[in-house]
């Protein structure tokens, strides 16, 4: 616990943390102390001068955010002198700012204007023409208005320190200065955390912008479903439609704090799209089309078909799925088809891990506080950004030791004290190596590097006093993954706590795991099954040929559902309660925003109707919570969890795996055979990946949000900087050449244009 000390603000006595900063201090006692270039998870720049306070024994004001609390310390932050300063600083920054809050997207969330109109009578004395620099895109995501902007810089320091991408800079100088990029034009992962802090409307959500005004948004916190961080956000929505997605925390107070990535915070467009399935469909004969069908023929039909092969019905879960849709779906396989024919689709299977666990795991803000961070594998910048921002904000502002092991010099390599570049496809000798000391020299000769590079993280390892965190990519073997987590307890010391944090790929694959203990592969089930009930897609359909019967739960038409003969219209993350759990293994609630669209359904209850109308009774109090008790009664790591205990996001509630561990040796063997059996690869993958090549990759739910057509095509630089991208590249309801005959007519900023 930190050292306490006495600190009198406004007259009153408070206990503090000793070198607490003194801005945190006072909004922390309840005392407002405006501020726009400070912000609490950035290095300090002190250059608005709005957050002045008196200091007594300080010759004058002082800025209370770059002063640390001290003992006995006795501060003033409301009076005539701090309100005066304060006021004079507000007037300078509205000097060039133009008084349009009633067309500006950030109206009734800007921090100016919030600020302006607590004093409420701010004078307004200059008299010059304002600098009226045009509004602009930088990318086809984030919209510009520069005359807006109060120089606070957050933007550039989000996008240095969190991101490690510099795209967004300041350009000029004294009053001519500007933020932009010096190409004109972002390259960037396009994660639009510039446009979050932005205290005013300069950066601007090209997606959501002018759609609505914010007070007229409903806002529902839950949890992200792409990425396996599980980053808690703010879903805003008005009339049964989702028009965009924030962390900013005066709506949640996640583990992300305001952090989110491309995908989280843009890739939403799919919740409303047109193309969503909208009812339920019955393929009557083979070759034959899918025709509409009410759900009780539908469901009938379904349960009818599947009823019929019995125990050779195969289910197959997505990793996408609910803790809840997956839980029903496993409990189906048990007791309505009665076997164990039960698969998850996910690109890797994490029961090697879970199986072998000999350390805890470790959240997300025990990496940034990590003293050693070893990275085996992986690609968190594109996979899994949250923690990737982590890692970066470890090794900058706490001095952390970064080894990073791949065979791709990847974006976050850039950073580690240590890259180790093995050859192709051998990342799995580089695990062998790890786990077991004495195969260092073989494995060395697989990665095509020194042994004494093995050496090195091994002296790494045993000279760090604090966190020491190991993660692996997806792309290890289950050989690999065993072995690593089975002798990951051999590195702890008694200076030294250890703790692993696997990186899978998708929102759910850790509550996969946990909902479906003995479950079989992929290629099994469908071998040993005539039938299948499927919650998601598959990321190969064609195994589904020559089925006797197959049944797919699904938001949208896709391979998997060409080969269907029933097909259920199954409601998405915004639409349902339930939960998921992230690589940390934290379980977090999902939150109904909107009623689900058309006639679409939560997979939980799809499922559980079908069951119910073969006679098994799977979800007998037909609600989400319901289900979370059930599966947490029958799952140990989540014990005693209710929806009540998830209620705060600030506080996510880790599940309790128990770490007894694996036999070392016998994994180790394994994994040694597997190596010794690896063919000898001289090849080192040299290319740079190009940011975003994976967070802008189209798939079923990106490829429904226009913008994300431009990123996966390289984001193309538009004529006319001007106009919206959508609009130039014909992806506007307009052709391409209507769009760029437009873009060439505009020669001013065009207020009305919408930004979609």
């Amino acid at each position: 616990m930190s050292e306490q000390i006495k600190v009198t603000i406004n007259e009153q006595e408070f206990d503090v943390d000793a070198g607490a900063r003194l801005i945190d201090v006072c909004r922390d006692k309840g005392f407002g102390v405006p501020s726009f270039c400070y912000y609490h998870d950035l290095e300090v720049q002190a250059s608005c001068r709005m957050c002045l306070v008196r200091i007594d024994k300080m010759p004058k004001l002082q800025t209370s955010c770059t002063i640390k609390c001290t003992d006995g310390m006795v501060v003033t932050t409301e009076s005539e002198e701090v309100e005066k300063a304060q006021r004079a600083m507000g007037e300078f920054l509205l000097t060039n700012h133009p008084l349009d809050c009633p067309v500006c997207d950030r109206g009734g969330e800007c921090e100016l204007q919030e600020v302006i109109f607590d004093w409420g009578d701010v004078e307004q004395r200059f008299s010059e023409k304002k600098n009226a620099d045009p509004e602009k895109y930088l990318s086809p995501i984030v919209a510009n208005d520069p005359q807006r902007c109060i120089l606070c810089k957050r933007c550039t320091r989000v996008c240095d320190e969190w991101m490690g991408e510099d795209a967004i800079e300041a350009g000029n100088r004294g009053v001519n200065t500007v933020i932009g990029t010096y190409g004109g034009w972002l390259n960037c992962s396009q994660c639009g955390n510039c446009i979050e802090v932005c205290p005013t409307g300069t950066l601007l959500d090209g997606v959501y912008r002018h759609e609505t005004r914010p007070w007229e948004l409903e806002q529902t916190v839950t949890t992200d479903v792409y990425g396996s961080d599980g980053m808690q956000l703010s879903i805003g929505s008005r009339s049964g439609r989702v028009h965009r997605i924030v962390a900013r925390d005066r709506y949640v107070n996640g583990l992300n704090g305001e952090f989110l990535d491309v995908k989280a915070r843009f890739a939403h467009e799919f919740v409303n799209h047109d193309d969503r399935i909208k009812t339920p469909m019955i393929r009557y004969s083979k070759g034959g089309k899918l025709i509409p069908a009410t759900w009780d023929a539908a469901i009938k039909f379904a349960a009818d078909k599947l009823k019929e092969h019995g125990k050779n019905v195969g289910v197959i879960a997505s990793p996408r799925l609910t803790n809840e849709a997956i839980f029903t779906l496993a409990r189906f396989a048990k007791e309505a088809a009665g076997s164990d024919n039960i698969a998850v689709s996910d690109v890797s299977d994490l029961a090697p891990v879970f199986e072998n666990l000999s350390v805890p795991l470790c959240t997300h803000k025990e990496i940034r506080h990590a003293k050693t961070i070893v990275l085996i594998g992986g690609e968190p910048e594109e996979e899994q950004s949250y923690t990737a921002k982590q890692i970066r904000q470890a090794v900058r502002n706490g001095g952390a030791k970064f080894i990073c092991v791949n065979d791709t010099p990847i974006n976050l390599s850039r950073r580690a004290m240590q890259f180790i570049h093995v050859n192709s496809g051998s990342i799995d000798a580089f695990a062998l190596a790890f786990a077991d000391g004495g195969s260092s020299s073989m494995a060395a000769g697989k990665l095509g590097i020194d042994a004494s590079e093995i050496d090195a993280v091994r002296k790494t390892i045993s000279e760090t006093v604090g966190d020491l965190i190991i993660m692996f990519g997806c792309e290890l073997s289950a050989e690999a993954q065993a072995a690593i987590a089975a002798s990951a307890s051999g590195f702890a010391a008694e200076d030294r706590r250890v703790t692993l944090h696997p990186l899978p790929r998708y929102n759910n694959s850790v509550g996969a795991n946990d909902m479906t203990p003995g479950r079989r592969s992929v290629d099994d089930v469908v071998k040993n099954s005539k039938a299948l009930l499927i919650g998601g897609s598959l990321q190969d359909a064609g195994v589904l040929s020559g089925k006797d019967f197959v049944v797919v739960q699904e938001l949208f038409q896709t391979e998997t559902t060409d080969h269907a003969d029933v097909v259920f219209p199954a409601a998405s993350f915004a639409e349902v309660d339930g939960t998921f759990t992230n690589n940390a293994g934290n379980v977090q609630r999902v939150r109904k925003a909107i009623e689900p669209v058309h006639q679409s359904k939560p997979d939980w209850m799809i499922t559980a109707m079908i069951a119910r109308e073969m006679g098994a009774e799977i979800a007998p109090d037909w609600s989400a919570s319901s289900v979370f008790r059930n599966l947490a009664d029958a799952t140990p790591a989540y014990e005693g969890l209710r929806y009540p205990a998830l209620k705060d996001e600030s506080e996510p509630v880790q599940a309790k795996y128990s770490a007894a561990g694996g036999d070392v040796s016998a994994h180790v063997n394994a994994l040694k055979a597997k190596v010794e059996a690896m063919a000898d690869v001289a090849e080192k993958i040299t290319d740079v990946p190009k940011v975003g090549h994976k967070l802008h990759r189209l798939t079923t739910m990106t490829s429904k949000t226009r913008q994300f057509h431009l990123l996966a095509h390289g984001n193309p630089k538009p004529a006319n900087l001007l106009v919206s991208p959508l609009i130039q590249f014909g992806l506007d309801g307009v052709s391409k050449e209507e769009g760029l005959a437009e873009a060439a007519a505009v020669g001013v900023s065009d207020r009305s244009a919408p930004g979609k």
